[in-house]
């Protein structure tokens, strides 16, 4: 039989777990202990005596008329907060050596690679869409949602890059992600079996890379020249190749079109699959841009990645792919499986911004304003830094690349380490 004083120290201890894993904050009112009692079923005098407890030992206050408050900061007790236990459970060992990127804090100049502007994107006009789905039928819908993505949003995305990039496509090519990479997830889980080669850009992405590691695949680079990826350069027993075709990652040149129909002729010989990551094409700064590999395909043999995180903001997570139709049933089953569908206030909201013309009238604005920092940044490269450093022309994107030029002997890694130490934030190449 449990004692009522059994029940005050349950009490007790939970509460000051809770107040000491910050899930009670500071200054926050608890239940009054009339209400805590009926709802846990005990008399009022047993919460009031671990209430009393709490008080004498410092981590409740207790005011006259307005109730008890949490007074103790979680951060400044010594009293040490329960820890999980470190466990006996690992991972496989490729999640060993798979870093967590974070973006470094405080840096006053930030240029690091692909992140636009955040004071560039159309706040204002995002909440009142984001507000108007709130009020409507979506809002309201308790059921999932398409794994696909909400129909309106395919139809406006299939629009977009027919008419702004030329893909060849409708809206029922359409899968939407949560951004690029879990588009590149998708495809590796439907693609790859254990121990299969992929050939990645080198240099190239490094999250495509180890992704595609990550999933037990064996990934190898090949080398990027003038002209783009080196066809003759991937391995016999390669069957999936990614690239960046539009503005390489991270040199920041266009694949030739000769290059381009090698990369095709590849595929169909090897029966192989190219993913196009087509990740900032929009920001076309000088000349017209060559046409997506997807649009020379007749073959069936491209999967078409886009993403909103550089034209708009990152935060949004919502990208898409576009796939043969032999492939499509599979990775709608896969996104159904990894997380069944994305946020569909936010995909309803953005199926909106295109329809209106809205995105369109955002990237020609932005455009305009980013290849203007771009001039500015190869004027004062070639204008200060001609002596050591060569800049690797590009006509599109949101960074920009510059090799050291021959016979120049200087430690990249010591430049970014004292860069950074004067809040300017750089990368190298050979991070990639």
């Amino acid at each position: 039989m449990t004692r009522r004083g059994d029940f005050s120290v349950q009490i007790y201890r939970q509460i000051l777990e809770a107040v000491l894993d910050g899930r009670f904050r500071s200054g926050e009112r608890l239940p009054a202990t009339r209400d805590l009692a009926r709802r846990l079923g005990v008399s009022r005098n047993t919460v009031a005596v671990a209430y009393e407890r709490l008080v004498a030992e410092g981590a409740l206050v207790g005011r006259v008329g307005a109730g008890s408050f949490v007074s103790l900061d979680p951060s400044t007790s010594p009293v040490s907060r329960r820890s999980a236990p470190a466990g006996a459970v690992f991972p496989r060992d490729v999640w060993r050596s798979l870093p967590v990127l974070r973006r470094p804090e405080g840096m006053r100049y930030d240029f690091g690679v692909g992140t636009p502007d955040p004071h560039l994107f159309p706040l204002t006009t995002w909440r009142r869409l984001l507000a108007t789905e709130l009020r409507g039928e979506a809002a309201r819908n308790a059921w999932y949602g398409e794994p696909a993505g909400v129909p309106h949003l395919r139809a406006a995305i299939a629009r977009h890059v027919a008419v702004s990039r030329g893909v060849r496509t409708d809206a029922d090519d359409v899968v939407v992600t949560n951004g690029a990479q879990q588009a590149f997830d998708l495809i590796g889980r439907v693609l790859l079996a254990a121990g299969a080669s992929v050939a990645v850009e080198e240099p190239g992405y490094r999250q495509v890379r180890l992704l595609f590691r990550s999933l037990g695949a064996r990934v190898v680079g090949v080398p990027v020249d003038e002209e783009g990826l080196t066809v003759d350069a991937i391995p016999r027993d390669v069957r999936l190749v990614y690239v960046t075709p539009s503005h390489q990652f991270p040199l920041g040149r266009a694949m030739s079109l000769q290059r381009r129909m090698a990369l095709l002729a590849w595929a169909e010989r090897r029966g192989g699959v190219v993913i196009e990551d087509d990740y900032d094409s929009e920001f076309r700064f000088l000349g017209r841009p060559l046409d997506p590999v997807q649009s020379l395909d007749r073959k069936g043999r491209v999967i078409y990645v886009g993403s909103f995180s550089k034209v708009l903001i990152p935060g949004l997570r919502v990208g898409f792919l576009i796939a043969p139709a032999s492939l499509r049933p599979a990775l709608v089953a896969a996104k159904q499986l990894t997380d069944w569908h994305g946020e569909t206030l936010t995909q309803a909201a953005l199926a909106r911004f295109i329809d209106a013309g809205l995105l369109a009238h955002h990237i020609r604005k932005v455009a305009r304003e980013y290849g203007s920092r771009y001039l500015r940044i190869v004027e004062v490269l070639e204008r200060g830094f001609a002596r050591w450093l060569e800049v690797v022309p590009a006509a599109a994107g949101l960074h920009l690349a510059a090799l050291l030029r021959e016979g120049c002997r200087i430690d990249t890694t010591q430049v970014v380490r004292r860069a950074a130490e004067r809040g300017v934030r750089v990368e190298t190449l050979a991070a990639f």
